[in-house]
């Protein structure tokens, strides 16, 4: 990355829209400008279903960072739903044409693009290309081989594609908007040197992201990004079970959900009462037991782990994963989550301690960590946002290009 960069990041989520501004300061490091969100309803179980109120959303988020950065902003990186994209595990090897003058970050950028001649599925395109592992000729392993002598080397690379349908849908949106796609990346490969500690990022780990709406899966085999998906089910759901079951308003059933919120009816110390104020029948109150809201917050939790748990282990990656880690702000403060999901995985879990985690607010989190993300790009030229008008592109043309632009060619 380059000194400078202005790197712009949204994510769109279930129950708002939310912008990191971001520009690399002089140690190389990412330093934030500016955060911002506004209320948005247009996604419901990871669909879209109201191009015109993620538009008008995105408007407001991006207004209100151009009024605070001083900056006009012309296009900015998007986060998608893991159940958009798909990964393909692809290597090459490069031949050197002279091993005494070292491997370059050209030879290095021309297997980059190489190693993205793939079939692509029908219905499928290319929005990502994650550099994994370079292997020398004599079998050294290492994330960066500038410089080292050696007549050629392996590149293993992870090609992240996405459904067009999903990204035209995306892309029309924020043309709407007024902005265009710098590029798309799914939300677990952004979000996994957030909320991954030190010796996590060399483990293998299933990231779950219990957000709002959906649960994202990000399944990581030390570097190697091998699975992504998502469940439409999160926090909102426990919120609407208990307004029903209860028969109160959402807000006084989030309310309690915070307040009470424990995954398993087991660890509760004392059956406390629980006066209602919100009853919808004859009776404006009533009182119950602590021990009925967790019932209804115990049976939601357990089916997002059971739907996960059935994922995986169709897609036969269950075995692999040593360890799970939670994140998300529909499921971290709700205590003893992780034992829950221990017992239904069957596959240690534990809440995330990633050192950057509790600096962000969970608002501004999946943003954020986009932009880092991009900004940690291996070999990028560029990663800047665009603050100057651009011409009206065809989507997967404008993504590619912005790929060639990562690295040296």
């Amino acid at each position: 990355m380059a000194i400078g960069d202005i790197i712009v990041g949204i994510d769109i989520g279930t129950s708002k829209v939310s912008a990191v501004v971001g520009e690399v300061n002089n140690f190389n490091q990412i330093e934030i400008i500016c955060s911002t969100s506004s209320k948005c309803e247009g996604i419901k179980k990871g669909k879209i279903i109201n191009e015109d109120d993620i538009a008008i959303a995105i408007v407001k988020t991006i207004e209100k960072s151009e009024e605070e950065a001083n900056l006009k902003i012309n296009s900015a990186y998007v986060t998608i739903p893991g159940k958009y994209a798909t990964i393909v595990q692809n290597s090459i090897t490069k031949e050197i044409k002279d091993k005494y003058a070292g491997i370059s970050v050209r030879d290095v950028g021309q297997a980059v693009m190489q190693v993205r001649d793939i079939e692509i599925p029908e219905g499928k395109s290319i929005i990502d290309i994650v550099p994994n592992e370079f292997i020398l000729k004599d079998g050294t392993k290492t994330n960066d081989p500038v410089g080292s002598l050696s007549s050629e080397f392996t590149l293993n690379a992870q090609i992240i594609l996405a459904d067009k349908d999903y990204t035209r849908q995306l892309a029309g949106i924020f043309k709407k908007a007024g902005l265009e796609v710098d590029g798309m990346v799914p939300n677990t490969l952004a979000a996994r040197n957030l909320i991954l500690d030190v010796n996590e990022l060399h483990d293998n780990v299933m990231l779950l992201d219990i957000g709002a709406g959906n649960t994202d899966i990000g399944v990581f085999e030390g570097e190697s990004f091998i699975y992504t998906n998502t469940i439409p089910l999160g926090g909102d759901n426990i919120t609407h079970d208990i307004a029903l079951v209860l028969d109160i308003s959402e807000e006084e059933a989030d309310k309690l959900k915070k307040q009470y919120g424990l995954a398993l009816k087991s660890f509760i110390d004392n059956d406390n009462e629980i006066i209602l104020n919100t009853c919808r029948g004859e009776a404006k109150s009533r009182i119950i037991k602590s021990s009925e809201l967790i019932e209804i917050i115990e049976a939601r939790i357990e089916e997002i782990f059971s739907l996960v748990n059935r994922d995986i282990t169709n897609q036969a990656i269950k075995p692999r994963i040593n360890n799970v880690i939670l994140t998300g702000q529909g499921i971290t403060n709700i205590n003893k989550s992780d034992v829950a999901g221990k017992i239904i995985l069957n596959i240690p879990v534990k809440i995330s301690t990633g050192r950057l985690v509790s600096t962000i607010k969970s608002t501004y989190r999946s943003a954020y960590a986009l932009v880092r993300y991009i900004a940690a790009r291996p070999f990028a030229k560029t990663v800047s946002s665009s603050i100057d008008a651009k011409s009206d592109a065809n989507i997967f043309t404008t993504i590619m290009e912005r790929i060639k632009e990562f690295f040296y060619s």
